[in-house]
């Protein structure tokens, strides 16, 4: 067996299993006018854990970027267990708010002057225990990242992120580095811009990575403008079914 071909298994197995732990995963879109919500408190134990922040009394980490129209923030459960959770900013000409276009501006705004929008992730915090648990905690929760470009019909995804978690970005999205070291609010890690552009990135990554699929009802769940839903279980075990049957149809 060639080594490509053992890399290639091993890519699928675990595909597979992430699938597998996705049926025990729950999605809930955050309410903005609930100040308090326990998503807000999983940010703070976080980054203090690493005095990444300084001590407040309401034992919260919240910001303006919270209140934006084009913000959606997301907790990820696993069972009734909050493990995780990912703020998204969908910037466009129309709504350009984006927590990493304070760091480089002229980068990430000559993508909306050029007619483009991206994804802009940003606190992405995870519970200390579920991370030891769960070591694919990151895919589950940048999941909500990637259903956004497709919902929204992005142009490009970004990530502002520590150095060290780069190759990450890069080994599974396909990002290349855009901008070098900055630093974001009262956060005390450096962080560089990564990114791609959608159209040369998405068909690599679903796949070999079918988790990240998602049906259009989830995402409508998910992102639309209606009623906030409970939490609701992932579709990439549907969507990845349907993709095979047209592929097939269309071979």
């Amino acid at each position: 067996m060639s080594a490509a071909t053992g890399a290639s298994q091993t890519s699928s197995r675990f595909a597979s299993s992430l699938i597998d732990l996705l049926d025990q995963v729950r999605y809930r879109r955050v309410s903005p006018d609930d100040q308090f919500d326990p998503v807000y408190r999983l940010r703070y134990e976080a980054y203090r854990r690493e005095a990444f922040i300084p001590v407040n009394s309401q034992e919260i980490t919240r910001d303006a970027f919270d209140e934006a129209p084009n913000c959606h923030c997301f907790g990820v459960y696993i069972g009734d267990r909050l493990v995780s959770s990912i703020r998204l900013h969908i910037a466009t000409a129309q709504e350009p708010t984006s927590p990493s276009r304070l760091i480089w501006p002229d980068v990430l705004g000559g993508i909306i002057e050029a007619g483009g929008s991206y994804v802009d992730p940003s606190r992405f915090t995870a519970d200390h225990e579920a991370s030891l648990e769960f070591p694919a905690l990151p895919y589950l929760t940048l999941r909500m990242a990637v259903m956004a470009c497709e919902y929204f019909n992005t142009t490009h995804c970004i990530s502002s992120v520590r150095p060290e978690h780069g190759p990450f970005y890069r080994r599974v999205f396909g990002f290349e580095q855009m901008a070098g070291v900055g630093y974001w609010g009262e956060l005390t890690f450096p962080v560089c811009l990564f990114g791609g552009r959608i159209e040369d990135i998405y068909d690599r990554i679903m796949e070999r990575f079918p988790f990240f699929m998602s049906t259009p009802q989830e995402r409508s769940v998910l992102f639309g403008s209606g009623q906030l839903q409970p939490a609701i279980a992932p579709t990439a075990r549907q969507a990845q079914r349907l993709r095979l049957l047209e592929a097939g149809e269309t071979a």
